[in-house]
């Protein structure tokens, strides 16, 4: 980003087919924000994918635990013996049929706070808010808040039917024309003028 070193958009920069990121999602880091596919999606092996919709912010340190991270707990011990090889290599099979939790989804316009952590195979929804440092451990609605560890609803930023109407106008989904011309209006406006500011 033009005088932001920090900030960089994932899109350009994610080389992986299991990980899929929106237009204008960004992500902030002073370290190495390009590094993101490495660092912050963690024990990514397979198959299941990262999706990450558009016009999403997350802050440094916003870490993905994908299933890779997965260990046996139904016997004495939780050591993943034949992922170290030799002849330990011959019990593979007591690795690949863990439990797999899916793919893990995180809606449009999402804001991701500083630290927050992810764990494989939430999602979620369009327009949520996760405070700094939670630890996401299950689904998050859409245009909720939510924090801690483990994350628990903290509240809904609007009324049931003003989030079923945010989701049919679906700002994201516009031009990126149209956006730029009701910029003011998503990000201060009501959902009254948000929807008589979408496209016929």
């Amino acid at each position: 980003m033009p005088e932001q070193p920090r900030v960089v958009l994932l899109r350009p920069l994610v080389t992986s087919p299991l990980i899929e990121v929106g237009e204008f999602t960004y992500y902030d880091d002073p370290d190495d924000p390009t590094a993101f596919e490495t660092r912050n999606v963690l024990y990514h092996y397979g198959p299941e994918r990262l999706v990450i919709g558009k016009y999403c912010a997350l802050g440094t340190g916003v870490r993905f635990i994908m299933n890779g991270a997965n260990h046996r707990t139904d016997g004495p011990s939780t050591y993943p013996f034949p992922i170290m090889g030799g002849s330990w290599a011959a019990c593979f099979d007591l690795l690949t049929d863990l439990p797999n939790r899916g793919d893990t989804v995180v809606g449009n316009d999402v804001w991701l706070g500083h630290g927050v952590t992810v764990m494989p195979g939430i999602h979620i929804g369009h327009g949520a808010i996760v405070a700094t440092g939670s630890v996401v451990t299950a689904d998050v609605p859409a245009y909720a808040i939510a924090g801690g560890n483990p994350a628990r609803l903290i509240r809904h930023r609007y009324e049931e039917e003003d989030i079923a109407r945010l989701l049919a106008i679906a700002w994201w989904d516009w031009p990126t024309e149209h956006i730029t011309a009701h910029v003011r209006t998503i990000m201060s406006g009501t959902v009254e003028e948000l929807a008589a500011a979408a496209p016929e």
